[in-house]
């Protein structure tokens, strides 16, 4: 389906638009639908492309108020559905089992409704629907209390807390200014007014409406329904970006991605249909270590030249081949351990141990024939298999998933593990860091600064999971620039317990958060690749085909095409700076001067609005035009006329758009 959501000025296709509009709508949940989260929180109401910004969550709060248990994420296993313009959100706060159902009603108005059954006996001062308001603007905002006329009975600032319970009310509003937020109920209730845990954070208080108040009984039922809707002014003022094509940064070989194998039936079809599909420029693959030599006292390449090379250690140097017969450098990546190489008993499944801690530390007692293992691993891959892994890396060393390692030990295996490849004319560099976030950059630095590990250094790597704010990801930056390295990301996504709830891949709000921060890493990074998490059919950017149980064929969606009209970048280009200066408004550039190559990268997240692009070189006479979004898969509009360095077009409402200037 097409939509004429993107217009250059003075281009006339009414009729066409129209038409493809009114298909592009049959059948779409409106744009204006709440911004809600696989865990029940929800983030604001979306108008006319621009999220009205709050934050909820459910809460159970102790006896007194003594401690509050609220859904976050990754706090709670929860299970997320979408049915037509509908979401159910089902978790648990302790033994209390709740279903969240939200509705959207149309631009800045949904129905939440929410069933809390107690498991078991549950002593609380009660279980809330909470909504905090963020100090800009809501600072100075007033409470109101109505009836159902829309009679004011009380009102007081929303900085100060309620002296006592509020009285009860039909409708509870949030004014402040030209912005609003408004609950309301079927019946008279009673609203809670206070700052959380006791009054121990500052600004704006929180808002607090009973779902039960007091005890539950095993097995007793709670009920909350209520209308939830915003209002506000919509960004639509005209956007300015500037591009400074004299001042070239770090080379974007291209967008990469992750083929670790775990699914024998669903991976195949998914890995297929993306390397048909998507330009590639870096790949990391799984080496099975424990699968590779499980014994201390085995000879593993013999074992494996005698035919006893185990079946997934196979498949993974068939995936590293086929990616680099296709010219793309390979990272071979190390999850577990043989347990002869590791500290204590094997921790599984990726989390804490018994003691809390994740993950085993390498056995020093036996590093060196850790050393020869991996080693042994990729001159196999060499000799047997024509590839020579570009660099190497343990997962998440950082965090421990599933070998765990100090910053000290981390530069020791980097300057261990190097100078043994090198005694084995090995051409394989070491990964710095790999980390599991972008926080936990703390973990690089004592090899960073160490100048006997930098030349066992090929790139510095993290993946963006958790913590990419601009602060963070500039110590990334940094640290690249320090030792004049490449960046990897490598593991590019967003959420990583997004496994639990595969419904949400399909949500349009999970590309465009997704996208932005590709956007993002791209502009503050300035990283040499992105590797996606995953391209296989675990995350899968792809439905259907089974995978999560989709029974539908296999097909794109909405995230697939992002990531193809990023992969779709041309290669040789560098980082240029480009400034944007309109908030809810993402944007990167890419260029190449000599060849005349440019590639800029805008993610709308705010409502349609009208662009002027000034800076571009006098060369560049025309730019095309790539958008993706909920209607439209990378699809080519209308070119871009450039005159003296500027161009003028309008950009939509959660839209991705790329311009490429060939």
């Amino acid at each position: 389906m097409k939509t004429a959501l993107f217009s250059a000025p003075n281009y006339r296709l009414a009729a066409w638009a129209a038409g493809v509009l009114a298909l592009a709508l049959g059948g779409q949940p409106a744009f204006g639908q709440a911004e809600v989260t696989p865990w029940g929180n929800i983030n604001g109401l979306r108008v006319s492309g621009q999220v009205l910004e709050f934050a909820t969550s459910l809460q159970l709060v102790r006896p007194g108020w003594a401690s509050v248990v609220a859904t976050a994420q990754e706090r709670q296993r929860p299970r997320y559905v979408r049915q037509g313009n509908q979401q159910f959100i089902t978790t648990r706060l302790d033994s209390l089992a709740l279903v969240e159902t939200v509705e959207d009603q149309g631009p800045g108005r949904a129905t939440v409704a929410i069933d809390a059954t107690a498991l078991a006996a549950t002593d609380m001062q009660g279980a809330f629907f909470s909504l905090a308001l963020p100090p800009v603007p809501y600072a100075q905002a007033t409470v109101q209390l109505l009836d159902a006329t829309g009679r004011v009975l009380a009102e007081q600032p929303l900085a100060t807390p309620a002296a006592k319970t509020q009285v009860p009310a039909r409708r509870v509003r949030v004014v402040a200014g030209t912005y609003q937020v408004e609950l309301a109920f079927a019946e008279p209730t009673q609203v809670l007014l206070r700052r959380p845990e006791g009054g121990r954070e500052t600004g704006p208080c929180r808002l607090y409406v009973p779902i039960q108040l007091g005890a539950l009984a095993k097995g007793q039922v709670a009920h909350l329904a209520f209308t939830l809707s915003g209002s506000g002014p919509i960004d639509r003022a005209p956007i300015h970006l500037t591009l400074n094509p004299a001042r070239p940064g770090r080379p974007f070989a291209g967008f990469g991605g992750n083929f670790r194998l775990q699914n024998p039936k669903g991976d195949p079809q998914v890995i297929d249909y993306c390397l048909q599909h998507l330009r590639l420029a870096w790949g990391r693959v799984e080496m099975p270590w424990q699968l590779w030599q499980p014994d201390l006292a085995q000879d593993p390449t013999a074992a494996a030249n005698q035919g006893q090379l185990h079946p997934h250690v196979r498949e993974s140097m068939e995936m590293a081949q086929r990616l680099s017969k296709k010219g793309i450098p390979v990272i071979v990546t190390a999850w577990s351990a043989p347990q002869w190489a590791i500290v204590g008993p094997r921790i599984r499944g990726g989390g804490p141990g018994p003691d809390g801690i994740w993950g085993n530390p390498l056995d020093k007692n036996t590093m060196q024939a850790s050393y020869k293992s991996i080693a042994d691993y990729l001159v196999y891959l060499k000799e047997k298999y024509g590839v020579e892994a570009t660099m190497f890396s343990f997962n998440e060393s950082d965090l421990g998933i599933n070998i765990r390692q100090t910053g000290p030990e981390h530069d020791e295996l980097i300057k261990g593990l190097g100078a043994y490849f090198v005694s084995r004319g090995l051409k394989t560099k070491l990964l710095l860091g790999d980390n599991s976030d972008a926080t936990t950059y703390d973990f690089i630095y004592p090899a960073l600064r160490d100048p006997a590990a930098r030349p066992y250094i090929g790139a510095v790597s993290f993946h963006s999971w958790r913590g990419c704010d601009d602060a963070t990801l500039a110590k990334w930056a940094a640290a690249a620039r320090e030792i004049n390295l490449p960046l990897l990301v490598g593991e590019g996504s967003i959420d990583a317990q997004a496994w639990g709830y595969p419904a949400i891949f399909e949500e349009p709000s999970y590309a465009l958060q997704e996208i932005t921060l590709y956007t993002r890493l791209l502009a503050q990074c300035q990283p040499l690749s992105i590797l996606q998490w995953q391209l296989t059919s675990d995350y899968s950017p792809l439905a259907g085909g089974g995978i999560y149980g989709n029974p539908a064929p296999l097909h794109p969606t909405q995230r697939f095409y992002n990531l193809q009209q990023l992969a779709n970048t041309p290669p040789d280009l560098a980082a240029l700076p480009l400034a944007a200066d309109r908030p809810n408004f993402a944007c990167a550039a890419l260029g190449n001067q000599a060849k005349g190559l440019y590639a800029l990268h805008l993610v709308n997240n705010g409502a349609t609005r009208p662009v002027t692009l000034t800076g571009l070189p006098a060369t560049v006479k025309t730019l095309r035009v790539y958008v993706t979004d909920k209607t439209r898969a990378v699809q080519e509009g209308p070119r871009l006329t450039v005159a003296k360095g500027t161009a003028h077009f309008t950009v939509d409402a959660g839209s991705y758009v790329t311009l490429e200037s060939r």
